[in-house]
């Protein structure tokens, strides 16, 4: 293990990595991730990796422009981050929002793996319904 996946390295990253994704900054976001990284988000049934990744992230950010995440619970251990959050969106005029988790391997200070698991096919609408 390297210096850069360390438990303090990794939180620090992780940070900056969701506000990429809150930001839907396409490019700092593939920049985190290592070459041959996996995107799979198992409640979708989507697996992309490597150079697919960035046209799957640039299709997500333009179908749910409003797309945004909060923190609920954040771990991090040497070369492991869990991370649960909270993601808010609007659909059909409504705002929704859904819970899930990710979990991200590193290797030398990048991601490996993007493992999603969320419950988006049963959002709330955000007066709780």
């Amino acid at each position: 293990m390297t210096d850069a996946d360390s438990a303090d390295a990794l939180r620090e990253t992780i940070e900056r990595y969701n506000d990429a994704w809150n930001r839907q900054d396409v490019d700092a976001i593939v920049s985190m991730h290592a070459p041959d990284f996996v995107f799979h988000n198992w409640t979708a049934g989507e697996r992309v990796e490597g150079d697919a990744v960035r046209a799957h992230l640039e299709r997500i950010f333009a179908n749910t422009p409003s797309l945004r995440f909060t923190g609920r619970r954040l771990y991090v251990h040497d070369g492991l981050v869990v991370n649960e959050w909270t993601a808010h969106a609007e659909r059909d005029g409504q705002q929704v929002e859904w819970d899930g988790v990710d979990v991200f391997p590193f290797e030398n200070g990048l991601i490996k793996r993007k493992d999603v698991y969320s419950a988006s096919h049963a959002p709330r609408t955000r007066d709780g319904g």
